[in-house]
This record gives C-alpha cells, sequence and structure tokens, in this order.
C-alpha cells in the first residue's frame, strides 16, 4: 500500500521531524513556500466579510467568495444548494471527479459566525477586521504587520470572527485541494465540497438541502473539519458529536416588586426558588439526579472504550489554564465526561446587581438550561425529563405567563419554553474500513500520538447526514484549542491552519 507523506507546511513553521520525506512532500512543502503570502492574503480578505448567520445580506457575500475561491481553482459544478424555505443562506457546492477512483468523500465546513459585541474585544480589535499578531494576546503577544514577505511563524496568531469556527476549516479543504493539483499530483477519491451557512444558528433548515439534493450528496464518506485540535497539542480524529437542546424557565412569585424590608420572610423570592429547584437537578458529584437521565445512554464500544483510556490526561493542564481548582465531577477526565449527557446552566437573571441593586424581592426569575446529548438520548425525551422532574418538585408548568387565577390556585409556577429544535447525538464506528484509512492518512502527518475522541463535547448537525443520506461522518479538527470560538478575541494560529492544510491533502490522496 503506498502512502503520500504530506507534509504542506511552510519552511519557516516549527513541525514535527519526520525521519524521510517522499519526492511528494518536498513537492507540496515548495508550493507552500512560494505561496505563503496568498493564502493568507485570501484567507484575510474572507474573514472581513461579516458572517453572523442572521445577516442573510453578508452571508450572501460569503458564499459568493467562497464560490469564486472553488472556480478559480478549477472545482467543477459549483453552485449554490439552496432550502425549500425562502431567505435561508445556501449551501456552497462544488465537486471533482478522478479518474479512476471508486469511492467519494465530501467535505464540510461551514461559513456563518456567531454574532459578536465589539466592546467585549480586546483594545484595538474589530471582530471583521483581521488583525495579526506575534502570540495569543493572554500571552503577550502584539499587533505586527502582515508582512509582505510571506515569512509566516507558527506561533503568530490571526484575530476575527470566524478565523477558527470555521473560516479556517475552508481555508485548509480548498487550499489542500489547490496544493495538490497545482503540485503535480492527484486526489486518490471523487471529492465534493459542501459549505452550510446555517450551522451556527443550529441547523434549522440544513434537512431541507439534504433531503432536496439527495441524490448529489451520495458519498462514501463526509470529512468534517470544524472544532479544536486536543489541549496537549496532539492531532485528534472524533468520530461523534454529542447533540444539545435549550429548555428556558422562568418562576414567578409577586406580581409586582417588594420592598425586601417590608416583606423579606413573607413574600417568596423567586430567585431564591429558582436557585433550589435548579440546585435539585445536580447532586454534589456532579451527577445528574433527574430520574432517567441517564437511562437511554448507548455504552461506548470496547474499541471505543480503548481509545477513550489512550486519551492523553490534560486535567490538571486545563484546571491551570482556566483558573480553577476542582471540577465539576468527581473522579471523571475532561475526555470522559464530555462521552456523557450533560445539565448546564447557561445564564440566570432576577433583579439587579452591582450599581443598579436595590434591596427589593424581584416580580420573576429566569434560567436557560443546556442539555448536550450523546447517542441513545432524545431531544425531546430529555427534555420531558427536566419537565417532569420540575413537576414533581412541586412546580405547576404552564408554557405562558401566569393568570391571575393560576396565581390564586399555586403557590409555585413556572413558564418552561422548550427549544422546538434540538439536534440528536452521532457517532461512527471506529472499525469501518474507510475510517482505518483516513486514520491511516492522519498518521502519516505527524509522528506524534493521534489521539481518537469517540465524542467531541461540541455539537453539530451530524445526525441529519445520517438521517437523511445515511451517510458516515468523521471530524478532523485543526483549530487551536484555545481559540476562543464563540466568544470575543477568537483567533487561529499560523501553524494550525496550516497543519490543518497538510491534514486534509493526507486524507485526499492517502491509498
Amino acid at each position: 500500500m503506498k502512502k503520500y507523506f504530506i507534509f504542506f507546511l511552510l519552511s519557516f513553521l516549527i513541525v514535527e521531524s519526520v525521519s524521510a520525506q517522499s519526492p511528494e512532500v518536498i513537492t507540496i512543502k515548495k508550493y507552500g513556500t512560494e505561496n505563503a503570502g496568498n493564502i493568507i492574503k485570501e484567507f484575510s480578505e474572507f474573514l472581513y466579510l461579516p458572517n453572523v448567520a442572521a445577516d442573510p445580506v453578508g452571508q450572501q457575500k460569503n458564499a459568493d467568495f467562497i464560490m469564486n475561491m472553488m472556480t478559480k481553482r478549477g472545482i467543477q459544478k459549483v453552485q449554490l444548494l439552496r432550502a425549500n424555505t425562502v431567505g435561508v443562506p445556501p449551501a456552497v457546492y462544488g465537486e471533482v471527479n478522478v479518474p479512476g477512483a471508486t469511492k467519494t468523500l465530501i467535505f464540510y465546513a461551514h461559513y456563518d459566525g456567531q454574532p459578536v459585541n465589539p466592546a467585549q474585544w480586546a483594545k484595538g480589535l474589530e471582530p471583521f477586521q483581521p488583525k495579526l499578531f506575534t502570540d495569543a494576546i493572554n500571552k503577550g503577544g502584539t499587533n505586527i504587520p502582515f508582512p509582505a514577505d510571506g515569512s509566516y511563524k507558527s506561533e503568530w496568531r490571526i484575530y476575527a470572527r470566524g478565523a477558527s469556527d470555521d473560516k479556517a476549516g475552508i481555508n485548509a479543504i480548498i487550499n489542500a485541494y489547490d496544493a495538490i493539483i497545482k503540485s503535480g499530483l492527484a486526489p486518490n477519491y471523487n471529492l465534493k465540497f459542501f459549505f452550510e451557512g446555517e450551522e451556527e444558528a443550529g441547523s434549522p433548515h440544513l434537512h431541507e438541502i439534504l433531503e432536496k439534493h439527495q441524490s448529489l450528496l451520495q458519498s462514501d464518506l463526509w470529512i468534517i473539519c470544524d472544532g479544536p485540535i486536543h489541549q496537549s497539542g496532539k492531532k485528534q480524529i472524533i468520530f461523534g458529536v454529542r447533540g444539545d437542546v435549550n429548555l428556558e424557565l422562568t418562576v414567578y412569585a409577586s406580581k409586582r416588586p417588594l420592598h425586601s424590608g417590608h416583606y423579606g420572610n413573607w413574600a417568596p423570592n423567586p430567585a431564591m426558588m429558582l436557585a433550589k429547584l435548579l440546585s435539585s437537578m445536580k447532586d454534589d458529584t456532579g451527577r445528574v439526579t433527574i430520574k432517567g437521565f441517564y437511562d437511554d445512554v448507548t455504552p461506548l464500544s470496547l474499541l471505543e472504550k480503548k481509545s477513550l483510556d489512550e486519551v492523553p490526561s490534560v486535567d490538571e493542564q486545563m484546571k491551570k489554564e482556566l483558573g480553577i481548582s476542582a471540577v465539576e465531577m468527581k473522579g471523571v477526565t475532561l475526555s470522559e465526561a464530555i462521552n456523557q449527557p450533560t445539565l448546564n446552566i447557561n445564564g440566570m437573571q432576577s433583579g439587579n446587581v452591582g450599581k443598579m441593586a436595590s434591596n427589593q424581592i424581584p416580580t420573576y426569575a429566569t434560567a436557560v438550561l443546556d442539555l448536550r446529548l450523546v447517542l441513545g438520548n432524545d431531544w425531546k425525551r430529555q427534555q420531558q425529563k427536566v419537565i417532569n422532574h420540575i413537576k414533581a418538585e412541586g412546580y405547576y408548568v404552564s408554557e405562558t405567563e401566569p393568570t391571575d387565577e393560576e396565581r390564586e390556585k399555586y403557590a409555585k409556577i413556572i413558564k418552561v419554553v422548550s427549544n422546538s429544535d434540538g439536534v440528536n447525538a452521532q457517532r461512527t464506528s471506529m472499525d469501518l474500513p474507510i475510517i482505518q484509512k483516513v486514520i491511516a492518512a492522519v498518521k502519516t502527518t505527524t509522528q506524534n500520538q493521534i489521539v481518537l475522541q469517540p465524542t467531541m463535547g461540541g455539537t453539530l448537525p451530524l445526525f441529519l447526514f445520517e438521517k437523511y443520506l445515511k451517510a458516515k461522518t468523521v471530524t478532523i479538527p485543526i483549530a487551536n484549542h484555545d481559540n476562543n470560538q464563540h466568544a470575543e478575541n477568537e483567533n487561529i494560529r499560523i501553524g494550525n491552519l496550516f497543519e490543518g492544510i497538510v491534514m486534509m491533502a493526507s486524507i485526499m490522496m492517502f491509498k
């Protein structure tokens, strides 16, 4: 079995040593050295385009930019795949038919991004004005101009919304193909490209696109380029994702705010009521106490358990990095924790704090719960388990604000708004032959251990590919673990960007 050892990193990047380099490696490395400036220049132009999921005009500009990237590289049948619902951001599609190829890979990334609050970004940073820094800002990195000679260093970082999540993935996929072709080499698979524009909004219309274009989107495997590499710095391959669904809870008490002196100890306090309710949902070991919460979890296979045991521990590293001394689930590693369903509090609100604080008993208290799901959980069923627990705690549950009649009848009233577009978890078997080829391909890019994770902590709509296309998926992340995705100061480490190109090229070419 011939292997193409693709190491498409620039000569100035710090890379792991290799025992030998094939002619293909040398050729592609030369291409990278000569085109580094153009790769970063195009990437920066891409980052200048606002890509907030709720902005259809901005989303269309991003889709047009990607189409141009693909067309000028000779990718065929470049087109926009639209949902039946009007106004939905399209998916950008293209394909390459390779003579003699018997299998097809589809490469996926998304071009939409999370909303931004410029006031929260570091001084001098604008979310859609990419800037280059010598290191992470919190490590003392300083802003420098983009070098005219294309001489980038591994530790340098580009700061901008979408830099890591997930325009880096699109950049890596398209430039991997470009590097192969312009170096006189060839992919071993038929290739398809699918770049979504609605992932950060929960992919509510992705199923329409998949169902409408079923025949076009047939493949042997989807390669998902999203998310960060392992916290240890090692490359990782992820075989599944957690599902996700939300609940909004609002506890009601008095119809008007009350003086805490005149009414304290007498009028119910909704903030205290909500705090007690939330506290009843978990014990001191971090286990969810809701009845049946873990009952329908599909156990890991023996191979998945073995891979999980071999994941490097980063618990002490991350505790130090995050400034925490203890973890929620006692005796459970980070890797083990993300393979279990969770109940998280995303936020709570009641009354005022800080300079706006006043001596009052508020009228209501609100919290948003985030339920992360693993294989076997159903998002509707998981929501209902929480609602059943709330009822068992003595609450009258409504979907609307309480009426006067309900206030007179029930002592404990809560409004529960159930998210109606949850996402279930998905997991692909590690022992499939084509999966083994992907693992082998990624191994050719490094002499270090490849981390094999049964499940990613985050959520992608991968169950939809399985449901509508009967497709298998595997996720190959490229971003640095401290990339601040979804938050202020999002960034991509230059070394990770180019390592991503390496991995995508290795998968396209591996035999």
